[in-house]
């Protein structure tokens, strides 16, 4: 019982004046609250390792500008991260703006030349490419042979390819050769 009443007058003589101190320091009411009560809470729970003869009001102002020290230091190194973060995204959104414009151009173009197919030729290309599906699956779904889908296949390829060359060369030197892959592997 004599811990809990002295540890009540502590916090009653002592809050206010700690909150004076963290608010001055802090410029935030909230944090200052939340620092000052992380003091007396840590004060609670190690009561048994306090010692009498301490100045406790140089204690706990000590205490306290300790916590407030410490973040500072860790908003500043916060501060660090976020601006490293910032620059960093800022040199890299423009490069990947303009590749995804590009693929996007790119692939409009192509889905425009893959539209220019004739009917039958183009149903036979979007099942290979768009749907994944085998010749023999294909050649079940439009009731034809298995040489014909394979032939439509090629047929639809070189001409995609004569009309897409040089978009595709083009493409391939701006963006380097690891993503050309996606591209080269629909075609």
């Amino acid at each position: 019982m004599g811990d809990t009443d002295a540890y009540t007058e502590i916090y009653n003589r002592y809050f206010r004046l700690m909150f004076t101190f963290g608010f001055k320091k802090l410029r935030d009411e909230d944090l200052a609250k939340d620092y000052v009560q992380e003091l007396f809470v840590g004060i609670w729970e190690k009561r048994s390792e306090l010692n009498e003869e301490t100045n406790f009001a140089a204690f706990l102002y000590v205490a306290l500008r300790s916590k407030i020290f410490n973040y500072y230091a860790h908003q500043k190194v916060e501060n660090k991260y976020a601006d490293f973060l910032a620059f960093h995204v800022s040199i890299a959104a423009p490069e990947q703006s303009d590749h995804l414009i590009r693929d996007k151009q790119l692939n409009e173009y192509i889905e425009k030349q893959i539209q220019a197919l004739p009917k039958k030729m183009r149903r036979i290309f979007e099942l290979s490419r768009k749907e994944h599906l085998s010749h023999k699956e294909i050649a079940l779904i439009v009731n034809t042979s298995e040489f014909t889908v394979s032939k439509q296949i090629s047929n639809a390829l070189r001409i995609i390819r004569s009309k897409t060359g040089r978009a595709i060369t083009v493409l391939i030197v701006s963006i380097g050769l690891k993503d050309a892959g996606q591209i080269t592997d629909f075609l």
